[in-house]
């Protein structure tokens, strides 16, 4: 049996608190390519899932009459869950050939698919594991770019690779839902450029109370609830009232 990271949050939908919680909960699924011999650096892994979440919600299967807009819009009216496992070899072949999308980062692979019931995910994702990834870096991270958009981690939360990469996933979800459509349009046709990085322990205080857009996690694994884990640092957004997932 696997031991699942699952990253929840809340969203900000038209649905109350209590609604939320009652209605049929659906997790979106990324599985991240973990070969023996050339695991991905972990500081990619997360860039690259936060950039596949992106690529979803921007896709026009997710919106409108698509085919996958009706399960994202479930998705999104009850409790936003992210669930990152990892697979290679045949188990990678065989994620791949199921409806969803892959990106590809510097070192990283990471698929991602539409919606599924919590309880009702394919047989070749649901037997997949999310042990395994505690990634490392090769190397600290270059200093990000000012003029991009920056993923800031909470220094005081040790979180494995596949909860970061959950983490990650909902900043940049975050961040997307408060961009105007110009705003969005702008930042796909760039290819959705963005870094992961660890907040420095001396501004995460400002960039909380910045106005930026906030993640708190729901608490299920690894970190208290409630707990802040990314600040969404996005250039459109510096001057725009907080919302928090």
């Amino acid at each position: 049996m696997s031991h699942e990271t699952t990253s929840a949050a809340e969203s900000p939908s038209r649905t109350e608190p209590a609604s939320r919680d009652l209605a049929p909960q659906y997790v979106l699924p990324l599985v991240v390519r973990i070969e023996r011999a050339a695991p991905p650096a972990r500081t990619d892994a997360l860039e690259t899932a936060a950039r596949a979440v992106l690529v979803l919600l921007a896709d026009e299967r997710a919106a409108g009459d698509g085919e996958w807009a009706e399960a994202v819009r479930d998705w999104q009216d009850a409790r936003i869950r992210k669930v990152v496992r990892r697979a290679r070899g045949a188990e990678w072949r065989r994620a791949e050939a199921l409806p969803g999308i892959t990106v590809t980062g510097g070192t990283a692979e990471v698929r991602v698919f539409p919606p599924v019931p919590l309880d009702g995910w394919p047989k070749d994702l649901a037997r997949l594991q999310v042990s395994g990834t505690d990634l490392d870096d090769p190397e600290a991270p270059a200093a990000p770019d000012p003029a991009a958009p920056v993923l800031w981690l909470n220094p005081d939360l040790g979180m494995s690779a596949g909860k970061a990469m959950a983490q990650a996933g909902h900043g940049a979800q975050l961040a997307w839902w408060d961009l105007t459509e110009q705003e969005r349009t702008a930042w796909r046709d760039a290819g959705f450029p963005l870094a992961v990085r660890t907040a420095p322990r001396d501004r995460w205080p400002a960039l909380t109370t910045s106005g930026l857009p906030v993640v708190r996690d729901a608490g299920f694994t690894e970190i208290a609830p409630g707990s802040c884990t990314v600040v969404a640092d996005h250039p459109a957004l510096r001057q725009q009232p907080q919302m928090l997932l």
